[in-house]
């Protein structure tokens, strides 16, 4: 993997957020009518803890969106020829890092199918099944959820 910098998204970097999520491999086939016009907007930016990885050469390669209320990351991406890479371990414990920054204890996850064995390898845990949702979603999809340290530590803590 070539070094990258994780930071905070910015306005600007909506348009090659959409570009990634409706280019996505992931998305293909019978999951392309959940990315069908969808949109990262410069306000979704701005209300979320949304960062980016970026490249040496600047190339943005992968993003993830935190939104603190309730606590879910909403999405996580990746950038097909970078996939395998570490990327996306690195955007997700970034992710985990910025959600014990807010306080948060734990941080749901709608997972899409396909990459449920990634976020458990990383630790989460699946604690449900979210039914489907015509017309866009027609499958069901893991409910994960990642304890942040934080959690880990509370939960690990004896009391007197």
């Amino acid at each position: 993997m070539e070094p990258m910098t994780i930071r905070r998204a910015v306005a600007q970097d909506a348009e090659r957020l959409t570009s990634l999520v409706r280019e996505s491999g992931a998305y293909r086939g019978k999951y392309a009518s959940i990315i069908e016009g969808y949109r990262v907007t410069a306000d979704y930016v701005a209300r979320h803890r949304v960062h980016v990885a970026v490249g040496t050469t600047g190339r943005l390669v992968g993003f993830y969106a935190l939104v603190l209320e309730p606590p879910e990351l909403d999405l996580a991406f990746v950038e097909d020829d970078a996939q395998g890479t570490g990327v996306g371990r690195l955007l997700v414990e970034h992710m985990l890092g910025e959600a014990r920054e807010a306080g948060l204890t734990e941080v749901r996850v709608v997972a899409h199918p396909p990459a449920e064995a990634f976020y458990r390898r990383l630790g989460a845990t699946r604690v449900g099944t979210i039914a489907p949702s015509p017309p866009k979603v027609t499958w069901e999809r893991p409910e994960l959820r990642f304890a942040t340290a934080r959690a880990r530590l509370i939960e690990g803590t004896r009391l007197p």
